[in-house]
């Protein structure tokens, strides 16, 4: 085994991903933003914005991956806990959404994606840098 930074090796994985793939990691990413935008403020509150910034699926279609954004909290680990909960909720009503698209509703993850806040960590630490110049 060879030493890889973990984002190259994703990313790796991804681009091995079949057309179909693709297309169900497509489907669910945007049924359940929709299902987000429906049933998050019974989960989680009206405060908070949740986004789906990324969907990785299985080659077998049982399995999913979905990459979450949280804005408006500084407790974002409790926001993905608080879905988790609610798990069964979210999957009936995403399930409602894809049955036409999809035979079988794939288990999910939720995982946090904190991508954009390091880019705006990094942004700032640009900033004082060129500041101090």
């Amino acid at each position: 085994m060879f030493a890889c930074p973990f984002y190259i090796l994703t990313d790796f994985i991804m681009a091995k991903a079949s057309k179909r793939q693709l297309q169900v990691a497509e489907t669910l990413k945007r049924h359940f933003s929709t299902v987000l935008q429906q049933e998050g403020s019974y989960i989680y509150g009206n405060e908070v914005l949740v986004t789906v910034t990324k969907v990785q699926i299985s080659p077998d279609m049982s399995q999913a991956k979905i990459y979450l954004s949280v804005y408006n909290t500084e407790n974002k680990q409790a926001i993905i806990l608080q879905m988790e909960e609610e798990y069964h909720r979210l999957k009936q009503a995403l399930s409602h959404r894809i049955r036409k698209h999809l035979r079988r509703v794939p288990e999910f993850q939720l995982f946090l994606d904190d991508t954009l806040d390091e880019m705006y960590r990094l942004q700032e630490l640009f900033k004082k840098l060129k500041e101090e110049k």
